[in-house]
C-alpha cells in the first residue's frame, strides 16, 4: 500500500531534453514526409491533367482526321455514284435505240420476203434463179444476221444495266453508312468538358463483334469504288460498241438495198429488152400470118379458077379413051393433056396445104412463142410493178415516172 502511494519517478533534465529533441525530430520527419506527399500529389494532379488534356487533344485530332477521311471517301463515292447514274440513264436510252432498231428491221425483212414470194409466181422459163433473187436472198440473210446481232447486243445492254444498278446499290448503301458515321463522329468531335450531355456509360470499352479493322474499312470502300469504275468503263465500251453496230448495220443494209435496187433495174432492163424483141418478132410473125392468109385465099381462088380447065382436060382424056383399036394411041396430045393435069392441079393443091400449115402455128412454126411472150410480159409486170410497189411501200402507177429510191432503214 505504501508502494502504491509513491510519487511517479522523476527524470533528469538531460533526459527531458533528449525526449524533446526526439519529439522534434519525429515531427520534422512527419512534416517533411507530408510535404513530399503534398508535392507528389500536386505533381500527379498536374501530370494527370496534362495527360488528360493531351489525350483529349489527340482524340480530337484523330476524330478530325477521321472526319476528313470519311468526307474524302464520301466525296469519292458521290462522284462515282453520279457517274454511274449517268451511265445507267445513257444505257437506258441505248436500250430504247436498240429496241427501235430491232423493230425497224422487221418491215424490211417482211418486204424482202414478200418480194421473194412475188417472184415465185413467175411462170415458165422466167422462173429463173437470177441476180435479183440472189441479192434478195442475201438481203434477207443480212437482215436476219443484223437482227440476231442486235438481239445479242440488247441482252448485253440489259445485263450491263443490271450490273450498274447493283454497283449503284452498294454505293448508295456505303454512302448512307458514311453519312451516319460522319454525323456521329461530328457530334463526338464537338463534345468537350463543359458539354451538358456527357455521362458515364457501361461497357463502352468492349469491342463490338461486328466491328471491322481500318484496313477492312478501307478495302470495303475501295472495292465499291473499283467496282463502280469497272462497270462505268464497261458501259463506255458497250456504248461505243452499240454506236458502231448501229452505224455499220445501217450502212451494210443501205449498200445491200442499193445493190438489190440496181439488180432490179438491170433485170427490168433485160426483161424489157427481151419483151420488146419478142414483140417485134411477134409483129413480124403476125404480118407473115396475114400474108399467108392472103396467099391461101389467092391459091384457093386459083384452084377454083383451074377447075374448068381441069374438067376440060379430064373430059378430053376420058373421051379419048373411047377411041377404037389402034387409034387408041399415046400421041402428043395424050401426053400434053396428062402433063396439063399434073402441072396445074397437083402443085396448086400442095401449095395451098403448105400455106395453111403456118397459120396453125402463130409464131412462125413455134406454137410456144406467143405463150412465151405472155410469160415474159407477166414477169416484167411482176418485177416492174409488184416488187417496186412492195419495196417502196406504195403501188406504182403507170406513166407517172420512176418511183423514189427504196429506203429500208428508219433514222
Amino acid at each position: 500500500m505504501a508502494k502504491l502511494l509513491q510519487p511517479p519517478p522523476k527524470f533528469l533534465p538531460s533526459e527531458w531534453l533528449i525526449a524533446n529533441k526526439n519529439q522534434y525530430h519525429r515531427a520534422e520527419a512527419q512534416r517533411s514526409r507530408s510535404e513530399r506527399l503534398v508535392a507528389e500529389s500536386q505533381r500527379l494532379v498536374d501530370e494527370v491533367d496534362k495527360s488528360t488534356r493531351r489525350s483529349q487533344s489527340d482524340v480530337n485530332k484523330k476524330l478530325e482526321q477521321r472526319l476528313e477521311e470519311i468526307r474524302f471517301w464520301k466525296k469519292e463515292l458521290d462522284g462515282k455514284l453520279e457517274q454511274l447514274v449517268h451511265e445507267i440513264e445513257d444505257l437506258l436510252s441505248y436500250k430504247i435505240r436498240l429496241e427501235k432498231a430491232l423493230e425497224s428491221f422487221k418491215e424490211p425483212l417482211h418486204i424482202t420476203e414478200r418480194c421473194l414470194e412475188y417472184r415465185e409466181k413467175r411462170v415458165g422459163i422466167d422462173l429463173v434463179h437470177d441476180v435479183v433473187e440472189q441479192e434478195l436472198l442475201k438481203e434477207a440473210e443480212i437482215i436476219r444476221g443484223v437482227m440476231a446481232l442486235l438481239t445479242r447486243t440488247l441482252e448485253e445492254t440489259l445485263e450491263q444495266i443490271r450490273l450498274n444498278r447493283s454497283a449503284k446499290y452498294h454505293l448508295e448503301k456505303d454512302l448512307k453508312d458514311k453519312f451516319v458515321a460522319l454525323t456521329i463522329d461530328d457530334i463526338c468531335f464537338s463534345l468537350n468538358n463543359n458539354s451538358p450531355n456527357i455521362r458515364y456509360s457501361e461497357n463502352v470499352m468492349r469491342i463490338e463483334p461486328n466491328s471491322v479493322s481500318l484496313e477492312d474499312w478501307l478495302d470495303f470502300s475501295n472495292t465499291n469504288v473499283e467496282k463502280a469504275d469497272k462497270q462505268r468503263n464497261n458501259s463506255l465500251t458497250l456504248k461505243a460498241l452499240v454506236d458502231r453496230i448501229l452505224s455499220q448495220t445501217a450502212s451494210d443494209l443501205r449498200k445491200q438495198c442499193d445493190v438489190v435496187n440496181t439488180a432490179f433495174e438491170n433485170g427490168l432492163k433485160e426483161t424489157k429488152d427481151a419483151r420488146d424483141k419478142l414483140a417485134v418478132h411477134l409483129a413480124k410473125v403476125m404480118e407473115e400470118i396475114a400474108s399467108q392468109e392472103k396467099n391461101i385465099a389467092v391459091l384457093e381462088k386459083a384452084i377454083l379458077d383451074q377447075e374448068a380447065p381441069a374438067k376440060v382436060a379430064h373430059t378430053r382424056l376420058g373421051t379419048r379413051t373411047h377411041r377404037p383399036n389402034v387409034e387408041l394411041c399415046r400421041d402428043m396430045a395424050q401426053y400434053r393433056l396428062i402433063k396439063e393435069i399434073e402441072g396445074n392441079l397437083g402443085p396448086g393443091s400442095n401449095r395451098a396445104e403448105r400455106a395453111e400449115f403456118p397459120t396453125a402455128c402463130p409464131a412462125g412454126g413455134d406454137p410456144c412463142k406467143r405463150e412465151y411472150h405472155l410469160y415474159r410480159r407477166g414477169a416484167l409486170y411482176a418485177d416492174a410493178h409488184v416488187h417496186p410497189a412492195a419495196r417502196w411501200g406504195r403501188p406504182q402507177r403507170l406513166g407517172r415516172g420512176p418511183p423514189p429510191r427504196c429506203c429500208l432503214l428508219r433514222e
